[in-house]
């Protein structure tokens, strides 16, 4: 056998992916915010685009009209295969690629909540709890930050070098009001003696709020007892041994503190009022404001799901002006950019339609999935998984999750995100359907809720009481799902309940 060069003819598939293509991918997992920002890139970028006040044209879908297509229009887009076997990139398809190449940025939805007054007849609350006028988003861009607070004291009560290693302690100083570094290395870093470091930390935890500047949960709770006369010989030898209040070890504490119970009692109920966290009264990260990009309504004839006008973007291709620009005297590349001008312009408007088309779809199949959510509550949520919904709906799965990142759906029972809505299952004793893993949270929440004083549930009556109520559950998935919720244990909860007798 002879080996040599030679030339062989070979048919092969491939997915060619043209920058809209790509481009409509991206926009199908963008944030409204995100959105805005790249509609007004392009406005600025294209003369052929304008911002539109038109209301979108999707309608609100029905999720129990008995429509095997389950979409907003009644005409259906070509299919993805369709598309591929045409050839046509400008073809109004679905967004149904598996584009994993891609690295998509979510930031959270836009801040604004004006005008939510849609078809399903929503007001400005709109499920999410805002006024009519939107969230008050001055009133958080106002706030004072502690480090900003704490220097403002210190500027008029230090000066020098005190006010400079003032202003480093407070850098130090976390979130909860906390100082985080020792003494020593700031000593050692500013050059300053350690006993000057002190005195101006004992200057700072004299700065309002009362507390601040602590290293130790018992140095923060001792600067408030002081601060309202109450740091007997007692009350500091309780604050020295917290680690046994914790415990609930009682009796240990009233021969330590040489106290009798009705006055442990008074001192635990005078701990109660401190604040442990002072720092968080001016807030840490700022909260974001969060706005629905979807309204779930019930109505007669079934669901009515639609998107939020008020935080979608609208705009439209200005054909006058380009019959204008078109009409006068071009050389030959200003004729090729006008018609580029006008291919993108029409591109990125089907885009914008088939990416709301495709939330629509994918909501309605979500509403449709999880209607005893919607009608119930969360114990009759269903497991649900994002392959689930792509293959009803007939898209790829990578499509689903791009739909459902960072969108939220406001209904009557609150705001969530859509991911929410998929969630792992737990069988059914009885072999019957399978139960949502948030459904089953719900279930143990509400029994340790109601358990009595002296009834405090264990891990093992926990998992006795669900198999009753038909779930099929392990001790160890109970205990997860119980810590998941920041619910402690037995023994933990029946210190508490102790302690709240005492207090």
């Amino acid at each position: 056998m002879s080996l040599g060069p030679r030339l062989d003819l070979r048919q092969s598939q491939s997915l060619v992916m043209t920058p809209q293509l790509q481009q409509a991918i991206r926009l199908l997992a963008l944030s409204n915010l995100e959105i805005e920002a790249f509609i007004a890139e392009e406005i600025d970028s294209n003369p052929l685009l304008e911002a539109g006040a038109e209301e979108p044209a999707v309608e609100p879908a029905n999720g129990d009209d008995g429509d095997d297509d389950r979409s907003a229009s009644a005409e259906e887009p070509a299919t993805a295969d369709q598309l591929l076997a045409s050839g046509d990139a400008a073809t109004d398809a679905p967004l149904d690629i598996d584009y994993d190449s891609e690295t998509f940025h979510h930031d959270s939805a836009a801040d604004s909540a004006r005008g939510l007054d849609g078809g399903l007849g929503l007001d400005g609350g709109g499920g999410a709890g805002f006024s009519e006028d939107g969230p008050d988003i001055s009133a958080i861009a106002g706030e004072t930050s502690l480090r900003d607070h704490l220097l403002a004291q210190a500027g008029t009560m230090l000066s020098g070098r005190a006010l400079l290693i003032a202003s480093h302690l407070i850098d130090q100083i976390d979130e909860a009001g906390y100082l985080a570094t020792g003494l020593l290395d700031i000593a050692q870093r500013l050059g300053a003696p350690l006993t000057l470091v002190e005195q101006v930390l004992g200057v700072i935890h004299g700065f309002d709020p009362t507390g601040v500047g602590a290293r130790s949960l018992g140095e923060c709770l001792a600067l408030q007892a002081k601060e309202v006369d109450r740091h007997d010989p007692a009350m500091a030898r309780l604050l020295d041994n917290l680690d046994l209040l914790a415990r609930g070890a009682l009796p240990q504490l009233r021969r330590i503190c040489g106290v009798d119970e009705e006055d442990l009692s008074d001192m635990i109920a005078e701990l109660r009022a401190y604040d442990p966290k002072p720092g968080l009264r001016y807030g840490g990260e700022r909260p974001q404001a969060v706005v629905p990009d979807l309204f779930v309504a019930r109505t007669r004839s079934g669901w009515a799901i639609e998107l939020n006008s008020a935080t979608l973007p609208r705009v439209l291709v200005n054909r006058s002006y380009y019959v204008e620009l078109s009409s006068g005297r071009q050389d030959k590349a200003g004729k090729a950019w006008l018609s580029e001008c006008l291919a993108s312009a029409n591109w990125l408007v089907k885009a914008l339609d088939q990416r709301a088309r495709t939330i629509i779809k994918v909501a309605t199949e979500v509403v449709k999935q999880q209607e005893g959510f919607f009608l119930h509550g969360v114990e009759h949520l269903r497991p649900l998984t994002l392959r689930t919904v792509a293959d009803v709906i007939g898209m790829h799965e990578s499509t689903v999750s791009r739909v459902t990142s960072n969108k939220y759906l406001s209904c009557e029972r609150g705001l969530f995100e859509l991911k929410y809505f998929f969630t792992s299952g737990i069988q059914a004793s009885d072999g019957g359907e399978a139960v949502s893993a948030e459904a089953v949270k719900s279930h143990i929440r509400a029994l340790i809720a109601a358990e009595s004083v002296g009834d405090i549930l264990s891990d093992d009556k926990l998992v006795d009481l669900l198999n009753a109520k038909g779930f099929d559950i392990a001790r160890r998935t109970v205990a997860k799902y119980r810590e998941a919720l920041g619910l402690g244990s037995s023994v933990q909860r029946r210190r508490a309940r102790a302690l709240e007798r005492v207090g």
